[in-house]
């Protein structure tokens, strides 16, 4: 039930008893007020009471649903630092691979053009 239909209907239930207590009062008038002021102030106390709970539940929820937020915070953080980490060590692999295939292209290279001055140094010897 939501708490402020609660305070709603004690805040009710307090005028409409006031409103009875007046109207069938069989004693004199002074003890009567006497009554109602009674009545008012133990249902003014009684309205505080309900506020102060309720303003204490929602107070209760607000600081969960804040640790709630900050535990995904956390959480979002420590993922991002994971997935940059994998991300760094991926881009060091394929960096390594890279530098790797460039060596083997240019000691190919080399090979063909030592091969390529063979050929040309005997043509011109033979020739």
């Amino acid at each position: 039930m939501n708490t402020g239909k609660i305070l709603l209907g004690v805040l009710a239930g307090a005028v409409a008893g006031a409103a009875f207590g007046i109207l069938f009062a069989p004693a004199k008038g002074s003890i009567t007020r006497r009554k109602i002021a009674r009545k008012g102030n133990e249902y003014a106390d009684e309205l505080e009471e309900k506020y102060d709970e309720f303003v204490e539940t929602i107070t209760e929820k607000f600081e969960d649903v804040k640790d709630k937020a900050y535990d995904l915070t956390d959480k979002a953080k420590l993922n991002a630092k994971e997935i940059a980490e994998k991300a760094k060590l991926k881009a060091e692999e394929m960096a390594e691979n890279a530098k790797l295939k460039a060596e083997e292209i240019i000691e190919k290279a080399k090979h063909k053009a030592e091969k390529f001055t063979e050929n040309k140094y005997r043509e011109k010897v033979e020739a």
